[in-house]
């Protein structure tokens, strides 16, 4: 199935999301109904800034939407499936999509390469015609190809913006935050973690020597706290025992990442999150994408921020990361222009 920052004093904090300046802005989720989509789709409801909210979804998101709409806030659901997606996807200024099937024991991200290549070339075409001016979010796994098949697709439609297209990332962020914060008895939202590269095992890249927190983490206890953060969705697939992956941390995720783009678009400066991006940080290795954080604008993306000093055991893992991250690219780039 297709499956904070601080509040300013003058902003209000409602249900965790913060607001900014009023403006209508049109969300869509495509993969609405699937383990991500409904809890996304939920907290998007609750968040001030969404004042529209279409769902989409093979089956299942007219459903949610009827649902969901019972939330007493003032946005307005509408619920889409099959052939609707025009419909769905018409007026959209941002678009989420966890589309695609879940990760189960002993799949790798690219296990799910030959199925969710497809629904995200599918979508990026709908997306191409539809809303070729809209924000555009994945979240469909695996991130580190999906998102240059998403860019393929649509530089042969002639509407490609790399400051428009972005990788989901914030969940690598949210583990580690929060992972630190158990070691150190300390509340996590206090604790800001960089986490750079991409989004599967080890081109997953945490900076704890750039976190107070962190920066005094060694030994055994680092390693076993830097393979939590890379394989903290294995974790979740091995508790579900087959019922599912991280459906549940991602939809907080995804809707944290939607959250800080929309109050960028309304003109809200100095908003950061990593992201997923087309980046020009280590392109001269053969990687296009590379996650970092990244300062949001009503342009979308307005600055990529450098990865910063490193510690020697974090060249080791960058040095470990580029490599495989640079040929999940190319997979990517080749499944869309062979298409």
């Amino acid at each position: 199935m297709f499956s904070r920052s601080v509040a300013r004093s003058s902003s209000t904090l409602v249900r965790g999301f913060a607001s900014s300046a009023r403006s209508n802005r049109k969300v869509a989720v495509l993969g609405a109904a699937g383990g991500i989509g409904q809890p996304m789709s939920l907290l998007l409801k609750t968040d001030p800034l969404v004042t529209g909210l279409s769902l989409y979804d093979i089956r299942g998101a007219p459903g949610v939407a009827a649902d969901i709409s019972h939330v007493n806030t003032h946005s307005e659901v509408k619920g889409y499936e099959k052939d609707d997606i025009k419909a769905a996807l018409t007026g959209a200024e941002v678009v989420i999509i966890p589309a695609g099937v879940p990760r189960k024991p002993g799949m790798t991200r690219d296990d799910l390469f030959n199925t969710n290549a497809s629904i995200v070339r599918d979508l990026a075409e709908a997306c191409a015609e539809y809303c070729p001016k809209a924000y555009i979010g994945i979240i469909s796994n695996p991130v580190n190809s999906t998102v240059p098949i998403f860019a393929e697709v649509l530089k042969k439609k002639g509407v490609f913006d790399p400051k428009r297209l972005f990788g989901v990332t914030t969940l690598d962020v949210v583990r580690a935050s929060r992972f630190l914060g158990e070691i150190k008895g300390a509340d996590p939202k206090d604790i800001k973690v960089t986490v750079v590269g991409g989004h599967s095992g080890a081109t997953i890249v945490p900076l704890l020597s750039q976190t107070a927190q962190g920066k005094d983490v060694s030994g055994e206890a680092y390693k076993a706290l830097v393979n939590r953060i890379q394989f903290g969705g294995d974790e979740v697939v091995k508790a579900k025992a087959g019922t599912g992956s991280a459906t549940l941390s991602m939809g907080y995720a995804g809707a944290r990442f939607a959250n800080s783009l929309i109050r960028a678009l309304n003109g809200e400066s100095g908003v950061v999150e990593p992201t997923f991006v087309k980046s020009p940080l280590y392109e001269s290795e053969g990687v296009a994408y590379f996650a970092t954080n990244v300062e949001l604008g009503p342009e979308g993306v307005k600055k990529i921020n450098p990865v910063g000093e490193l510690s020697a055991e974090e060249q080791e893992l960058l040095k470990a990361c580029l490599p495989d991250l640079a040929k999940n690219i190319k997979k990517g780039v080749e499944f869309a222009t062979q298409a």
